[in-house]
């Protein structure tokens, strides 16, 4: 059996030229319980779907018969299709497309488990949207036996790639793995050659506090260009954060990518508020999303939303940066590039 990078495939980076970005609509689940959590959900969904679609295609996923009430808040050139949900983050239930620069299009099928079995998970269904959305997109689909999501994985298109000790390397999804056994499977179904792997995740994305992931990458670190990484920097002592990223960073700037470069850290400074939804923020500029001549950038309406904002103006300058109300997103557990996945053009 053949793996993906056997056959000439690899994940290219984000700001590589996309064909569609890829969502799920969100409905009645655990995460987002009343009809008004339904609502503000959808309302905050369609935002991001409708400034993405400025610069590329967009088609969401949705429950049966919900596709008329979404197209009402997406717009009519969003294209929507129908299939069961359980929930709406499509950066961890969706595929992940892979290239091989002949035209052709490939797609990994990670084995999901909602998010390491947590209790207050369900993935009947998003277990299988993997697969679904490679078959609509013509992908060829690699399955892997690893228990992973996309959010927990960052590429900079030329070998590397970060991953989250708690995540790929926890008990509740990989307990049987070893170290290198996962940094084989990842690299063989992204075309990767370097781990980088970060300690943790930040605090508000374990248990206790709310819906978290047990640590996905995508909150805390991501790249920008080769060799240049984005960071979350929490500058609050009283927030327990400000250790947790203090340590990333520190670890961040101390490595070197596949190609031997020393990694340029780019410190995004966190929103001011420290608590939300009566526990510790999250709340993290770096989970961002890049689309054609785009970045979808989470806001807070808080004052450091702008200083956010002007970093990536000066990180993308050819592209237009919109600032997208987040904070219900993050209420459900993730954010913008949590709800988000590039099907690249080939």
């Amino acid at each position: 059996m053949t793996t993906p990078a056997a056959d000439g495939f690899r994940m290219p980076a984000e700001w590589t030229p996309h064909e569609r970005t890829w969502m799920a609509w969100p409905g009645p689940n655990p995460t987002f319980e009343t009809p008004e959590e339904v609502a503000d959900s959808r309302a905050a969904w369609a935002s991001v779907a409708r400034a993405i679609r400025r610069h590329e295609p967009v088609t969401v996923v949705c429950g049966p018969g919900q596709s008329a009430e979404a197209r009402a808040l997406l717009g009519e050139d969003v294209e929507t299709v129908e299939r069961e949900l359980d929930d709406a983050w499509m950066r961890d239930i969706g595929p992940t497309f892979l290239t091989n620069g002949a035209g052709e299009l490939a797609a990994v099928d990670w084995t999901f488990n909602g998010w390491g079995a947590q209790d207050w998970a369900r993935w009947e269904h998003d277990s299988k949207i993997g697969a679904y959305v490679s078959d609509l997109a013509g992908a060829k689909t690699y399955a892997s036996k690893l228990v992973n999501e996309g959010g927990a994985i960052h590429v900079d298109g030329e070998g590397t790639v970060l991953l989250t000790e708690t995540v790929q390397l926890g008990p509740e999804r990989n307990p049987h793995w070893t170290r290198e056994q996962v940094e084989a499977e990842i690299h063989a179904h992204l075309g990767t050659e370097k781990a980088i792997w970060l300690p943790r995740g930040l605090t508000g994305d374990y248990p206790p506090y709310g819906y978290g992931t047990l640590g996905h990458v995508d909150i805390v670190a991501a790249f920008a260009r080769p060799g240049v990484v984005v960071a979350h920097h929490q500058p609050d002592p009283a927030h327990p954060d400000h250790e947790v990223t203090q340590e990333v960073i520190g670890l961040l700037k101390s490595a070197t990518d596949a190609r031997g470069r020393r990694l340029e850290v780019v410190e995004i400074a966190a929103p001011t508020v420290l608590e939300a939804d009566g526990h510790w923020a999250d709340y993290s500029y770096i989970n961002h999303y890049l689309c054609n001549d785009g970045v979808i950038l989470c806001a807070f309406d808080d004052p450091r939303d702008e200083e956010a904002a002007a970093v990536f103006r000066r990180l993308f300058p050819d592209r237009t940066v919109t600032l997208v109300d987040a904070r219900t997103i993050f209420s459900g557990g993730g954010g913008i590039h949590c709800i988000t996945q590039q099907q690249p053009k080939v």
